[in-house]
């Protein structure tokens, strides 16, 4: 009976440490990941390197390799973990407004307060710098996302011009490429000349744009 009660009890054991290994793996990751995208905001995502990352949340280069096996599979892993958290803060909200010009407006507010946020680096957008002129992964994931974003600020402005927010004839390329330029300019100047007054420019640029494309 002891020996049977010695067996179950490893195997209980046994089922515990396999149930909780995925867990904690996944944990160690996510740690892993949270350093590195705190390190590409301020340095790049070019700048990411495996031995930087280990020292910085204290392990060995071999123990961040068995989470990502490669340096490019670490950067794509943190390109999609900021691509999760844009989604999370600035187009995921905005669906609880109304369709239309709310919604619209309401992607674009966001889209300030993400430019405050990281006004002193935002992984997203010094990965289009970095690689806009190359070939690869890197590249290809870059570029996906930015259509992405592109197209759901394409899909608002449809909605817009479908409630009559916006003239029938509203280029919705055209407009999502406007917003998108005016966007681009507030995180420049935000980092530059401090983010209340690039708000304060992009707001005024941003009510004279709505009223262009008005009926």
């Amino acid at each position: 009976m002891m020996l049977m009660k010695c067996t179950n009890d490893r195997a209980i054991l046994s089922s515990m440490t396999t149930a909780t290994q995925p867990g904690k793996r996944a944990a160690t990751r996510e740690t892993i990941l949270e350093h590195a995208y705190a390190l590409a905001c301020s340095g790049g995502v070019e700048g990411l390197s495996i031995g930087s990352l280990a020292a910085d949340v204290g392990m060995s280069k071999s123990g961040v390799f068995a989470h990502f096996g490669s340096r490019e599979d670490l950067q794509l892993a943190v390109l999609d973990a900021g691509a999760q958290r844009f989604v999370a803060g600035v187009l995921e909200p905005a669906l609880k407004q109304p369709r239309g010009l709310p919604r619209l407006r309401a992607i674009v507010a966001n889209w300030f307060d993400w430019a405050q946020r990281f006004r002193n680096g935002c992984v997203l957008l010094s990965a289009a710098s970095e690689y806009d002129g190359r070939d690869g992964a890197l590249h290809d994931a870059v570029v996906a996302q930015q259509a992405g974003w592109r197209a759901q600020l394409q899909k608002a402005i449809g909605q817009a011009v479908e409630q009559g927010h916006l003239r029938a004839d509203t280029d919705g390329a055209q407009l999502a490429f406007e917003i998108y330029a005016l966007l681009l300019a507030l995180h420049h100047d935000s980092g530059l000349f401090g983010h209340d007054a690039a708000r304060a420019h992009a707001s005024a640029a941003f009510e004279r744009l709505w009223r262009s494309w008005q009926i």
